[in-house]
């Protein structure tokens, strides 16, 4: 069993920024990808960026040029620094890794962009 742990989230102001990070530990044989999505209230979630085993990124086109997707193999830890927060960042976000066959989700980390 793989075990999820979230720290960053907060409050900002729009323009500001904030540094999620997420740290799996437990049953690890092989992380596939390492990545975050975000729900927004009456929205479903979608994907903001992911980073696959050989470092390979993606984004959402939302974040692109203001986020940025990091990974530090040998502490199975991944970083979302988020910066130019706009209010539609505000979100529920949640980190999932995929190791081996299955998917692991975090509890979840609000983000709050307002004045």
């Amino acid at each position: 069993q793989v075990q999820l742990v979230e720290s960053g989230g907060g409050l900002v102001q729009p323009g500001g920024s904030l540094r999620l990070s997420c740290a799996a530990s437990g049953s690890i044989f092989i992380i596939n990808s390492m990545g975050w999505y975000r729900q927004a209230p009456g929205k479903e979630r979608e994907l903001v960026a992911v980073i696959s085993r050989l470092g390979g990124t993606r984004y959402a086109d939302s974040v692109k040029g203001r986020f940025t997707l990091s990974r530090d193999n040998g502490k199975n830890t991944v970083y979302l620094q988020m910066n130019s927060l706009k209010p539609e960042d505000t979100a529920v976000y949640y980190c999932k890794v995929v190791a081996g066959m299955h998917d692991n989700w975090g509890q979840g980390t609000q983000v709050t962009v307002s004045s």
